[in-house]
């Protein structure tokens, strides 16, 4: 005689079968739609495509109008002007971020950055505790830590190479060349000379 207690029956939920046929008719339904009215999500398609490209394989600006979505400048949108230019000091530009920074956040190699040339070949840079000067004018303080308390550490005093440029933000928070982690910028990082619209 078996006195093991009795186990209750397990219930297996059964499969709806109309289910997978109902997905399967609103995907058709979308993409009818979609067909239909493909004007409306073209340029949703195109956006979500250049921001991918953007991020995933190559940041460099494939357009002229340049969109500025951080604080280190006062401008929201530039007019990028890739034609040679000698740089002058005050020049807005753009370029290909090279910093020591993308060993610690590998996003910010080649991103586009936009800044102003503060310091050209030949002028000098002197940091006194935190705060940074270029030929003896301040430009700006080192602040110690990144947003994400990471320890940033201060430009080291020397004089501007040949083809290399000073570029500073606006903004105390301004990730630019007041900081070792960014640097100067060389002459081929540069993607243009950008004119601020608005």
């Amino acid at each position: 005689m078996n006195n093991a207690p009795h186990q209750p029956a397990v219930a297996i939920p059964a499969t709806r079968p109309g289910c997978g046929r109902r997905i399967l008719g609103c995907v058709g339904d979308f993409l009818r739609h979609a067909r239909q009215r493909w004007y409306l999500y073209l340029p949703i398609v195109a956006i979500w495509s250049l921001a991918y490209v953007r991020l995933f394989i190559d940041a460099t600006p494939r357009v002229p109008i340049l969109f500025n979505w951080t604080p280190s400048l006062p401008y929201r949108v530039a007019w990028l002007q890739r034609a040679p230019h000698q740089l002058r000091r005050g020049d807005f530009i753009v370029f290909s971020f090279a910093g020591e920074a993308q060993q610690r956040y590998p996003g910010l190699r080649g991103q586009p950055f936009f800044k102003i040339v503060r310091g050209l070949p030949g002028d000098a840079i002197t940091v006194n505790g935190r705060q940074v000067a270029v030929n003896g004018e301040n430009v700006g303080l080192a602040k110690t830590k990144a947003y994400d308390l990471r320890p940033l550490a201060p430009i080291a005093p020397t004089v501007i190479p040949l083809r290399h440029y000073y570029v500073q933000g606006t903004s105390p928070d301004s990730f630019d060349s007041r900081y070792q982690e960014s640097g100067l910028v060389r002459a081929e990082q540069v993607i243009g000379v950008v004119v601020p619209l608005f």
